[in-house]
């Protein structure tokens, strides 16, 4: 039984991929600092898989937890570093918290890797390293645009770092086996676990779109805030290429027995969305079609960071890593909605 370290988590994408591990027989330990989580995710995952990872309350940007933490696991065999701030408004505010924790927590975790001899990692990229693309769908050979925001550049930045040392390691000429990086660069994550156990619940006020949609229909926020409507897109409003988070959480565990294989060494890239864009009116079409709810919204200035348009090519992971998004956008709304109602009954 592989022994996979999760940092992160227990926030939204990070426990449906334990999940996702779990289910694949996979050990799983689970570091995070709660910041913008909660230790009852633990139960909750517990409950849909019927083991409870082994759970550490780490901060993995400071460098002397983080090191501890790899010293009491010296025997883990691969990392996916989810931990991470992920608001492209809040980077545009604070920019220097993202830069620090952002990077700092990829480094710590590195040097961890490295005094325990772990060799591999997946790291939690995403779309926002294209910028705003020339052309579309993006594909992975496609150079990077100036990031529209920092938390973008933050994952661009922790790319070229992730290169660059594997360039180094590769070059060594020693006995050590070389580090292997899979950087998976998301699209838009929305949605929850069928069992709706576990899902995107943020702390304080959501600045992702679909917790603020869920909010709003369930009377906790009174309007929702649709930011833009002069695109050039076909509704006015931004498209994205949104993914269900249980396909996202796959992606991982596809990605991991790539990790394994002996067909992969050194480092690549994938994208991981659904391959087609989708306005904001869209989702919000898609939802109260699927929920019978709805929605207050207005239509409000544009949003500092975000970009007009974006999906992408996803026949990369297709190919290489066998995986393709299995969910489309009525299942994905329909199943946040489904978390939301589980949370106003717990309440």
């Amino acid at each position: 039984m592989k022994k996979i370290l999760v940092t992160g988590g227990t926030g939204y994408i990070g426990s449906h991929t334990a999940v996702a591990l779990l289910e694949k027989g996979y050990q799983v330990i689970v570091a995070d600092n709660l910041y913008n989580s909660d230790e009852r995710v633990l139960d909750a995952i517990a409950q849909i898989t019927g083991v409870r990872p082994l759970f550490e309350n780490v901060d993995v940007a400071d460098e002397a937890a983080c090191m501890q933490l790899f010293r009491r696991h010296a025997d883990i065999e691969a990392v996916i570093h989810f931990a991470a701030y992920k608001s492209v408004n809040e980077s545009v505010v604070k920019p220097l918290d993202y830069y620090r924790n952002n990077l700092d927590s990829l480094m710590r975790v590195l040097r961890g890797m490295e005094a325990v001899g772990c060799h591999k990692m997946v790291f939690s990229s995403s779309c926002t390293v294209y910028g705003q693309p020339e052309t579309l769908p993006v594909t992975e050979d496609m150079p990077y645009q100036d990031a529209s925001c920092p938390y973008g550049n933050t994952k661009r930045i922790a790319e070229e770092i992730l290169k660059d040392i594997v360039r180094a390691d590769g070059m060594k000429n020693d006995a050590h086996p070389s580090l292997k990086v899979l950087l998976l660069r998301y699209f838009n994550p929305i949605g929850a676990h069928a069992s709706a156990l576990i899902g995107e619940l943020p702390n304080g006020v959501p600045n992702n779109l679909m917790p603020f949609i869920t909010q709003t229909a369930a009377g906790i926020r009174p309007r929702l805030s649709v930011f833009g409507s002069d695109y050039d897109t076909p509704d006015g409003t931004p498209q994205r290429d949104y993914i269900h988070v249980c396909d996202l959480a796959d992606a991982h565990v596809c990605a991991m027995e790539y990790l394994f294989s002996d067909g992969f060494s050194g480092w690549d890239a994938f994208n991981i969305g659904c391959g087609r864009p989708y306005g904001v009116l869209d989702v919000i079409r898609s939802f109260e079609k699927m929920s019978g709810v709805k929605l207050p919204y207005e239509i409000v200035g544009r949003r500092p960071g975000d970009i007009e348009k974006i999906w992408g090519n996803v026949e990369k992971a297709k190919r290489v890593l066998g995986w393709q998004a299995k969910r489309d956008l009525d299942e994905m709304t329909l199943s946040a909605w489904q978390w939301q109602r589980h949370l106003q009954e717990k309440a």
